[in-house]
């Protein structure tokens, strides 16, 4: 099994270990496009701050955000693990797995990222800015950037079944071949004696990262979506598994949370 992750917005803003080798992350294949990302984003940065706000989606008071991507280069890293700080991370709780759960999500778990393209738990990268909606100067959208880079550099993997927690535009940089299923989080409530469904994005993101804990907790293994499907339920998840809704497509496997209702570990 192989978990793909997003990033999240909310990261750490301080490393603590030397600059980044781009030749030392996860995927070496990858570090062409790493270059010709990392260069024009730090050149848009060093350019007129206006500018680099409005291209990277950034709201006033953020500018601080800017002066921490000029410095990529040089600036001190630490492992993605302790980078990301947003609410899916939050749930995962990594730094409090035990050294076995902690081995299996180093094995088992993908972030993706409009920066590095995608990375491991150690990998070691600086604080950075930079969603994979932004289209970038003279390169244009970044999941068109990074879709054949990622295409060759992920056809090696192997995993049996993946397990898709990316938004949208994460999951258009690399559309995995092999198995596939697309989890959604839907909180279910009864309205006028109607049942009603609705995705609220706070909710999705924790949802999505307690039950990536429970199925490395657990050592999960599913090979395909219907033992995906039932595992979660052993652990507690009411799950709907629907097909794909055309050839290609993933599955999906919704996850019905019933209001009020908080998820957890």
């Amino acid at each position: 099994m192989l978990v793909l992750l997003p990033p999240s917005e909310g990261k750490a803003t301080t490393g603590d270990g030397p600059p980044v080798d781009l030749d030392g992350l996860t995927r070496p294949e990858l570090t062409r496009t790493r270059e010709r990302v990392l260069d024009t984003l730090i050149t848009l940065c060093a350019g007129p701050e206006r500018r680099a706000m409005d291209v990277l989606g950034l709201p006033a008071g953020q500018a601080d955000a800017l002066q921490r991507n000029r410095v990529l280069r040089s600036a001190a890293t630490l492992p993605t693990a302790r980078l990301y700080t947003g609410v899916l991370y939050d749930n995962l709780g990594l730094a409090d797995l035990d050294g076995a759960a902690y081995a299996r999500a180093a094995e088992r778990l993908a972030i993706f990222s409009g920066l590095w393209g995608v990375l491991r738990i150690g990998d070691r990268v600086p604080p950075y800015r930079l969603a994979m909606g932004v289209r970038l100067p003279w390169l244009g959208a970044l999941a068109g950037v990074w879709r054949p880079a990622l295409a060759e550099a992920m056809s090696a993997e192997d995993p049996g079944l993946i397990v898709d927690m990316r938004s949208a535009p994460y999951a258009a940089a690399w559309r995995p071949a092999v198995p596939t299923v697309a989890v959604r989080v839907l909180r279910e409530r009864i309205a006028g004696g109607v049942v009603r469904r609705s995705v609220v994005s706070h909710m999705a993101k924790a949802t999505r990262g307690a039950v990536t804990r429970d199925l490395i907790v657990a050592g999960a293994d599913p090979r395909s979506p219907e033992e995906l499907a039932k595992i979660l339920g052993d652990l507690g998840h009411v799950v709907e598994l629907k097909g794909p809704a055309r050839s290609g497509a993933p599955w999906t496997a919704e996850v019905i949370l019933s209001d009020p209702c908080e998820p957890g570990h």
